[in-house]
């Protein structure tokens, strides 16, 4: 099997498999459905396109850099809907409008700040293909949110004759310079794993379902988790993201 490695870093990450209502809430790695619709993007697929070859593929991530809990608090208003204080109504789901008095609602959304991983994909025969469309994607890639560019090439590599979890295991750590910084004088820095198992683990929902446009749909998959040691490699001296921390 041949196995694609993407890099997850960013000031801020969001991969929610419940997020809906006043809490936009985040789990502490990527969701299966979240790299599969950040690959679709790439390949610039349509909402409601057929995602079901991208789901087949084993999925695995590393966290080589956990980041921090981060909660930004919104209030949300109809006042850009008129100009008369008894129209300012935010509009329900089922199509009516809420009564004036209860038109502001707060919200708060969840994200990982300063978070890096590292993703793998295993299976099919396309994955030379998302390696292309990584390079060159045909719309903007986010970590989980729109709110939530990428801060280095998500592409890192395409590696032959390999499994998802040699290819976790051998892949050079990713974290900032900040992060190396402070981690310098440590000989093995330990990253958990959390990946695709057929053998029993944790439910978890976010494997896409056919669906229409809007009406998406996710079923479950099982993982399982363990921890892998790697050294503490020097960050790269030409790395522009360097100048940032």
């Amino acid at each position: 099997m041949n196995v694609l490695l993407l890099r997850l870093a960013g000031p801020l990450q969001s991969w929610g498999t419940a997020s809906r209502h006043m809490t936009r809430s985040t789990l502490t790695t990527p969701t299966k459905s979240g790299v599969i619709g950040l690959l679709a993007a790439a390949q610039g697929r349509p909402r409601g396109a057929d995602l079901s070859d991208l789901a087949a593929l084993r999925f695995g991530v590393r966290v080589d850099q956990p980041g921090r809990l981060l909660i930004d608090y919104h209030t949300v208003s109809a006042a850009s809907r008129s100009a008369v204080p008894s129209e300012q109504r935010l509009p329900t789901a089922a199509g009516a409008s809420l009564r004036p008095r209860d038109s502001t609602k707060v919200t708060r959304r969840h994200y990982l700040a300063d978070a890096v991983f590292v993703a793998a994909l295993e299976g099919g025969d396309d994955l030379a293909a998302l390696a292309d469309a990584l390079r060159s994607p045909r719309h903007p890639l986010y970590l989980g949110r729109r709110s939530c560019p990428p801060s280095r090439p998500v592409f890192m590599d395409l590696v032959r004759s390999s499994t998802l979890e040699t290819a976790l295991a051998e892949a050079e750590w990713q974290a900032g310079p900040a992060e190396r910084r402070r981690r310098k004088d440590e000989t093995r820095v330990t990253c958990p794993v959390v990946l695709d198992s057929d053998s029993g683990g944790d439910p978890v929902t976010d494997v896409p379902l056919p669906a229409a446009a809007y009406a998406r749909r996710f079923g479950e998959r099982l993982v399982r988790q363990y921890s892998i040691d790697l050294p503490p490699t020097a960050a790269e001296p030409h790395d522009p993201m360097d100048l940032l921390e």
